[in-house]
Parts: C-alpha cells; structure tokens; sequence
C-alpha cells in the first residue's frame, strides 16, 4: 500500500468524540501513525507478526498495522467510548481486530510486536511509565512508540533497563489540534519523537 492511500484511510478514522484530558485523549496524526508503520513494515516487524496496540484510542495504529498485513491485531484501550469508535472503524475498514477494554497495565498476553502512542504527560506526571513498562514486558520481537522528546533520557535508561536495543530514535512531525478547553491556541506544533526498539535478544 502506497504511503498516501495510508494515510488516507488512516486519516478517515475520528478522534474521540468527547476526549477526556485525565487521559490525554489525543489524536495521532495520521502521516506519523503511517511512518511509525512503515517503519516497522520495512524493518521485518510488522507483517505477518502479532501486534498489540497499547492505550489504542480510537484505533489508528491497530488499523494501519491490519491494513499493512499483521498476522493479528490487539487493541487495548481503557474508554469504551473510544474502543466504541475504533470498532467501528476497523468494521469500515475491513480488517480484523481484537478490542480489549481495560489498563494496559493490566494486559498480560505477549505480542511480536508493541505500537503505542502513549500519554506525553502534560496532565499527570509520569503517566506514560505503565505502558512502556507494560511494553518492554511483553513484546518479543519489537516496540515502535511515540515519545515527547523530553521524554529521551527516561526511556533510554527503561530501555537499558529492559536490557533491549534502541534502533532508532528520530524526531517527527507532529501538530496537536485544539482538543481540550483549556486550549488557547488553535493548533500547536510539539517536539515528538519515533521510536523503534528491539527486545527479541531479551527472550
């Protein structure tokens, strides 16, 4: 699938309807959620592999990495309201997905590879830290993630600690829209990086 028609259908899956800010309820842009999966694809990571989706959303990652031929897809997300949308997103888009609600810190079943575009923290501090400790714990092959870019050290050093090799780390582009009241500004261009992490030498 060409990059365009991607993000194309990427881009046809809604954000949340009514994003909830103690979530950090943000829409991945659809041109970073697709050079997350390419990356990934390209790498040998992602086709024909199993993939979890942690802190899934509305299902933009879980349904780009079906559309690019995951063996199979998890998405689990803790907003019914959101896994309400991304059902119905994968039903429009053809592809097969398991919908699990509930904390990723809670989920248990291993997968070859982890997608993730977790919480930056700007509302709670530290709140990404369950799904990248959830992450390392149980993908055997790789992780591909977003990050706020001050966010490099710690997950360097939770890498390190994990005893997994950091392939890649690059900035993205990425403009957050107004999502939550206390915008004031109509979009704002944040300083994200991608992230692609292999853990398979741990197994």
């Amino acid at each position: 699938m060409r990059r365009s028609e991607l993000v194309r259908r990427l881009a046809t899956v809604p954000p949340p309807t009514a994003p909830r800010s103690e979530l950090e309820q943000v829409v991945t842009p659809p041109e970073a959620a697709a050079e997350l999966l390419e990356q990934a694809l390209g790498a040998g990571d992602l086709e024909g592999r199993t993939v979890v989706d942690l802190g899934a959303g509305t299902g933009r990652l879980a349904i780009g990495a079906a559309l690019l031929g995951a063996r199979s897809v998890t998405a689990v997300e803790l907003d019914p309201a959101a896994v309400a949308i991304a059902r119905a997103g994968a039903s429009r888009a053809k592809t097969t997905i398991e919908f699990a609600v509930g904390d990723v810190a809670d989920w248990r079943r291993p997968a070859e590879l982890v997608v993730m575009n977790p919480p930056f923290g700007a509302q709670r501090a530290h709140a990404d830290r369950p799904f990248w400790d959830t992450a390392f714990r149980l993908a055997e092959r790789a992780v591909y993630a977003f990050a706020l870019a001050d966010s490099r050290t710690f997950i360097a050093r939770r890498a390190v600690a994990a005893r997994a090799h950091v392939l890649a780390t690059r900035p993205i582009a990425w403009e957050l829209p107004r999502t939550f009241p206390h915008h004031t500004r109509r979009r704002v261009a944040l300083a994200v990086d991608l992230w692609a992490i292999r853990t398979e030498h741990v197994r």
